[in-house]
């Protein structure tokens, strides 16, 4: 009996024991632990996800899209699931533009997908279909012409890739506020939506009007292109710019392979007799020259130091202004030994020679120049040729900008406006001025002078319109390679002021090793066809009540009446076709939208467009006879 009480009373401390440590343990796990026990619990429980912000949204100045941030989808299919796999197959070719084959290929794997990316619009008869799956949205970068003005807008960066360009200058401006929500999850760790939602909403980006407009964009980037062809120049530079704002309106540049680089901005060449302008400048300036003053240009030959300079049109006695019609080396020459070294330097320093413009765009080249005492003895003639001096496509415009804008010089700019997510203006260019260059005086002198040169027969005249009057300078320059100049390489330029007596564009034209070399052979008529296109496409670039029709200069081959509206044709020249005949609905299937929507349109044709990207499908089909001026469907996707 009594070691049965022991017994009992060992169990009962037993339990005491263990119940008081359950109680400790208890107390410990509850109170000393619990707030770490709990956080740990809440972060297996919830999660918090980012939510991504839309990046802004780049315009022209006009207001039309050029890069755009769109919610895109991917579709996911079970086989399994599906109740009729017929349907879903018709759904998917309807809705989604894919083809027949592909979509029963999908179909009948156990799990099948389709990348896209889809809009919201394409996805949204998909959605509740037994056995169709669409993602969640993703956040996309939509260019609306992918090739439109590509190597100035650039990419954002991405994996593997860096960004370029505009969106890369501008990625602070265009990169918003990513927002952050709460995700809670079941035992079994599957998703569910939380009561609270959101804890901070997104913010988008800011909203960028670039000064480019686009029309005028796909008229440089076409007649470059085209222009690249007909000459069969290795590559080429267009930039257009306001002269009034500094604005740049268009610039376009193409390589040996036609592709679209950022030459206009980074590219350095010797300009040629484009720049004897700037040595005229600087003789008016400083008084040391008028235009009528005469120099002896020798016949055509001179011997100048241990070189021989030449003529393309031997002259006699020829005036300052003379010399630049004709563009004589000679005359040129000859006038530049009224120039000491340092007026000469400082001159086209002023005009911004060897300097970057500070435009907003990374790696801008500064061109080259070199100071006095880097200079040979035969510098100067050099310098005033337009040799031993490096410029870029944009630097030459903004230096005629000046000339045009009666002799100040302005910053030149890709961006005109900025506004905020709720739409806000924070900024809006203002005209900013560099620095005074020349007097208004001796800027409309140097306007004369170019007008000269297209009008008095000089060197442009293949640049002459029989409507409107415009101005400018040819430059051809032999092409420098790593061993010297290379025999029968060389670069042709035109720089063009229109309309010339009160500019509203200043135009640079340049082309790489075209054939037959001279700029007034191929740089001069392809501005003189920009132009022409500017005014048929009626580009908000121009502003017609400033635009006056006046007689033909001399040297034109037609005068028009005062109020007869100009005849603009299409560049190049090509047949006009029968407007009453039938014609065959062109082959324009695989071509980006803007080109085949062009070849409807020369083909007389109207156009009904249902997305955007590369045409994938026309209705009626090409090669069908059709009325002129029926209206042709044309499907198009970004999918490649």
């Amino acid at each position: 009996m009594a070691r049965s009480r022991v017994r009992l009373q060992v169990v009962q401390g037993v339990f005491a024991i263990a119940l008081l440590a359950l109680l400790v343990r208890a107390a410990q796990v509850q109170i000393l632990q619990g707030a770490r026990h709990a956080a740990t619990a809440r972060a297996q429980r919830t999660e918090r996800k980012e939510i991504p912000a839309r990046r802004g949204a780049l315009l022209d100045r006009n207001g039309t899209p050029l890069a755009l941030t769109r919610k895109t989808h991917h579709v996911n299919l079970a086989r399994r699931e599906m109740v009729h796999p017929d349907s879903v197959i018709r759904l998917l070719v309807r809705y989604l533009g894919v083809s027949r084959r592909q979509a029963r290929r999908e179909v009948a794997d156990s799990f099948g997908y389709l990348h896209g990316p889809f809009n919201s619009l394409e996805v949204e008869p998909l959605q509740g279909v037994p056995g169709v799956h669409v993602s969640e949205p993703e956040l996309q970068r939509h260019y609306s012409d992918p090739e439109l003005a590509r190597a100035v807008i650039g990419r954002p960066a991405e994996p593997g890739r860096p960004a370029s360009g505009l969106e890369r200058i501008l990625d602070s401006l265009l990169t918003g506020r990513p927002g952050s929500s709460v995700v809670l999850h079941d035992r079994l760790g599957n998703d569910i939506e939380s009561p609270i939602g959101p804890r901070a909403l997104p913010v988008a980006g800011h909203t960028v009007f670039l000064t480019i407009d686009a029309r005028a964009q796909e008229i440089a980037e076409w007649l470059l292109q085209d222009g690249v062809e007909q000459y069969e120049a290795s590559g080429g530079d267009v930039v257009v710019l306001d002269p009034k704002t500094g604005e740049i309106l268009a610039v376009a540049s193409v390589d040996a392979r036609g592709r679209s680089t950022a030459d206009a901005f980074t590219s350095q060449f010797e300009p040629g007799s484009t720049a004897k302008l700037f040595l005229a400048a600087a003789l008016m300036e400083h008084g040391l020259a008028r235009e009528t003053d005469s120099v002896w240009a020798e016949e055509g030959v001179f011997q100048l130091g241990g070189r021989v300079i030449h003529d393309e049109h031997p002259s006699g006695w020829l005036t300052l202004a003379g010399v630049i019609e004709q563009s004589s080396n000679i005359g040129i020459a000859k006038f530049a030994e009224r120039l000491s070294a340092e007026r000469q330097f400082g001159m086209l320093r002023d005009f911004g020679l060897g300097a970057p413009t500070g435009v907003e765009y990374p790696s801008e080249s500064g061109g080259r120049l070199w100071k006095p005492h880097q200079w040979s003895g035969t510098t100067p003639a050099s310098l005033a040729m337009g040799y031993e001096v490096a410029v870029t496509a944009l630097q030459l415009a903004q230096a005629y900008g000046a000339i045009a804008n009666d002799g100040v010089m302005l910053q030149p700019t890709l961006i005109r406006e900025v506004r905020s997510p709720d739409g806000r203006t924070i900024y809006r260019h203002v005209p900013e001025p560099v620095r005074r260059v020349l007097t208004p005086e001796v800027a409309r002198a140097l306007r004369a002078m170019l007008h000269g040169v297209v009008y008095r027969g000089g060197t442009a005249r293949n640049a002459a319109l029989t409507s409107y009057e415009l101005a400018g300078k040819t430059g051809t320059a032999r092409r420098a390679g790593p061993g010297g100049y290379v025999p029968g390489a060389y670069y042709a330029n035109f720089a063009a002021l229109f309309p010339a007596d009160d500019p509203q564009l200043v135009m640079v034209v340049k082309l790489v090793d075209p054939e037959g070399g001279y700029a007034r052979l191929s740089a001069a008529p392809l501005t003189r066809a920009m132009v022409e296109q500017l005014l048929a496409a009626r580009s908000g670039v121009l502003d017609r009540s400033r635009l006056a029709v006046a007689e033909a200069g001399e040297g034109s081959e037609a005068a028009i009446d005062a109020g007869t509206v100009p005849y603009v044709v299409e560049w190049p020249l090509s047949e006009i076709p029968d407007t009453l005949s039938p014609r065959r609905v062109p082959d324009v299937v695989g071509r980006p939208l803007r080109d085949a929507a062009r070849r409807l349109h020369e083909a007389g044709l109207r156009v009904r467009v249902v997305g955007w990207g590369v045409v994938r499908s026309v209705e009626p089909r090409p090669g069908t006879t059709v009325e002129p001026g029926s209206l042709i469907t044309v499907r198009a996707s970004e999918r490649r």
